[in-house]
């Protein structure tokens, strides 16, 4: 199966700064960082031409996914929610890692009905092997918004996915959700405030899209 970097893809799109050499030299060194994972270094590259340039709606995904690895998470769900309307031509795969990084920011800021959508929408296309960790968020996002029915569902899904893949060292994730599953009770009070953002606080950063995603801007060439 032929296979294309994203990276390389963008630079089909280069053509809207070709009267600069120096602003095609720092696209290509930003996304050059980009496909490093030197987030922030791209980032700052990539506000300066967006500044200069309004860059396409593929670069400024790419920035959303920066701010969201910068933990700069009201940027990262400004970009990815304007821009993931316009990402539905390219790869499915592609669109599952900006599902992704948007569902984590609006996580992150508390926003569970938003983060809910964007993880159900990147369960649909990511690859099987990759679900389990959207299960698991999906969970939280439910038992924060006191559906502890559908919290116990997407828990339990997401300790099968687990379980059937195994990819790196999920020992820990799989022991902590089958005690979670055991002993979940459907009719739990009402979580509170509190301590919701104590669990919250322990779980923020538990999952990193590097981890979700081995190659974060690699896509498969359709055009087999």
């Amino acid at each position: 199966m032929k296979k294309l970097l994203l990276v390389i893809v963008g630079f089909l799109c280069i053509c809207s700064i070709n009267g600069q050499s120096s602003d095609t030299e720092m696209l290509g060194k930003a996304l050059d960082y980009f496909q490093g994972g030197k987030f922030h270094e791209s980032l700052l590259l990539f506000e300066k031409l967006d500044k200069k340039y309004k860059l396409n709606p593929r670069f400024r995904a790419y920035m959303g996914v920066c701010y969201y690895y910068d933990w700069d998470y009201e940027k990262a769900c400004e970009y990815l929610d304007s821009m993931i309307p316009q990402m539905t031509p390219f790869a499915p795969h592609e669109r599952s890692v900006y599902y992704y990084s948007n569902a984590e920011s609006h996580f992150n800021l508390g926003q569970y009905d938003e983060a809910k959508a964007y993880y159900e929408q990147m369960l649909n296309v990511c690859y099987d092997n990759e679900k389990s960790d959207g299960l698991y968020r999906l969970g939280y996002c439910y038992l924060f918004t006191n559906d502890s029915l559908t919290a116990y569902e997407y828990f339990s899904s997401a300790l099968d996915y687990y379980r059937r893949f195994r990819m790196g060292d999920q020992q820990a994730r799989i022991a902590q959700l089958d005690r979670m599953v055991k002993g979940f009770h459907v009719e739990i009070p009402d979580i509170n405030e509190d301590v919701r953002d104590t669990i919250r606080s322990r779980i923020i950063k538990d999952i990193h899209l590097d981890d979700l995603f081995e190659n974060v801007i690699e896509v498969e060439d359709e055009a087999r």
